[in-house]
């Protein structure tokens, strides 16, 4: 059986350091993710620049404009990469300005790079479209409990990514602050965060599904892959890839150590029929993976996937091409596939466009097409580094 040692969750590890540093940085957080995205976050907390460069982590760049908008006498030109200055942000700027924020455009109106000088905020009420990006939704959230007046934030519109913003609830409550959500509204008072003792980050779902992935596209009907870290009972909502990889031929079995993963048979003609709302960030896997198997599908849900590190339905459609896979979108945030194909090209090479989640993706393909290439693999550093090295350890 081969044991693979997953890198532990980056949302996880986002949230707890923002949570921790309002907190006053007392609590010792145990096994933060490896990741880029940690990296740049946990460097711009620590280290307070003037110009605070998080590259292409999107995450970080998030969750840094409301903390920094809410750190009084601090003043910080918040940047990123080229892509990261072409991602939009001013639905996070908007509502913070409305809750007292001094926030400026330094180039093109509504994308960083921004000018940030701090304030005490007073809070109040304001009101987000939820269709978007749950981030938006979280980075208020984490800095709520500092406004003098808490928050009442009203979310507009079918609420995207649900579980991400439980996670944030989780994850304050366990640092000491309250967060009500009914409804569409979040209420969150004023109240000082504390923690002293030390919080373990979990092993990562989304690095997980890679390996659902691999198994299910495996030829080797008794391949086992064991996951140690994985609970069952998580905080991420991408733990739901155990029970939707069912369909896809791949059986999870719990155990006092983690998930152990193993072949099963399955019905490969049905349809496939998922809502990505709450768990977009597996998207790419289970897109490549049914298309792989030649299995018709009609996915919705997929509204963020534009706004991700590059526009991820746009980057799915080409990409499959070249493997000979033609994929429909029938309208906004959907993506279906109806068994219309074409040759593949003689030794593909998937362009990775500055995104981690599409070489990972795409990687388990080689099972079904031994000269695929996959460009720029260093991508993976975003949020699992050593994604390639586990991965030779299938030929070993």
């Amino acid at each position: 059986m081969l044991s693979i040692a997953l890198p532990t969750s980056k949302s996880i590890s986002a949230r707890a350091l923002v949570i921790n540093t309002l907190a006053g940085g007392a609590c010792e957080l145990q096994n933060l993710s490896p990741s880029d995205d940690t990296r740049v976050l946990t460097a711009a907390l620590a280290n307070r620049p003037q110009t605070v460069d998080i590259g292409a982590a999107g995450t970080a760049m998030r969750f840094s404009t409301a903390y920094f908008a809410s750190c009084p006498g601090e003043e910080h030109i918040l940047t990123g990469t080229e892509r990261m200055q072409h991602r939009p942000i001013r639905i996070l700027v908007d509502a913070l300005r409305a809750l007292g924020a001094d926030i400026e455009y330094l180039r093109e109106e509504g994308f960083p790079p921004l000018l940030i000088r701090g304030r005490k905020l007073q809070g109040g009420a304001v009101t987000v479209p939820a269709d978007i990006s749950s981030q938006y939704i979280s980075a208020l959230m984490m800095v709520a409990p500092t406004f003098e007046n808490g928050l009442r934030l009203q979310l507009e519109g079918k609420i995207a990514s649900r579980p991400y913003i439980e996670m944030t609830m989780g994850l304050m409550k366990a640092f000491g602050a309250t967060a009500d959500f009914t409804d569409h509204t979040i209420t969150i008072p004023h109240a000082d965060y504390h923690r002293t003792t030390p919080f373990a980050i979990e092993r990562d779902w989304s690095a997980a599904s890679y390996w659902y992935e691999i198994v299910a596209l495996s030829p080797d009907a008794t391949i086992s892959v064991n996951l140690p870290g994985l609970v069952a009972d998580s905080l991420q909502g991408d733990s739901c890839c155990a029970e939707r990889f069912e369909p896809l031929g791949v059986k999870t079995t719990f155990t006092a150590e983690g998930a152990v993963l193993t072949k099963e048979p399955h019905d490969s003609e049905d349809a496939l029929r998922y809502d990505f709302s709450a768990c977009p960030d597996l998207a790419q896997t289970f897109v490549v993976t049914a298309a792989l198997q030649n299995r018709p599908f009609e996915f919705v849900g997929l509204e963020s996937l534009k706004i991700k590190e590059t526009n991820r339905v746009a980057a799915l459609m080409t990409e499959l091409t070249k493997l000979g896979y033609l994929l429909e979108e029938p309208c906004e945030g959907a993506l279906s596939y109806h068994l219309h194909r074409r040759p593949a090209k003689d030794a593909p090479s998937i362009a990775t466009y500055e995104d981690h989640r599409m070489a990972m993706a795409f990687a388990p393909a080689v099972a079904l097409y031994p000269s695929l290439h996959i460009e720029h693999p260093e991508v993976v550093s975003k949020s699992y580094p050593a994604f390639w090295e586990d991965f030779s350890s299938l030929h070993q």
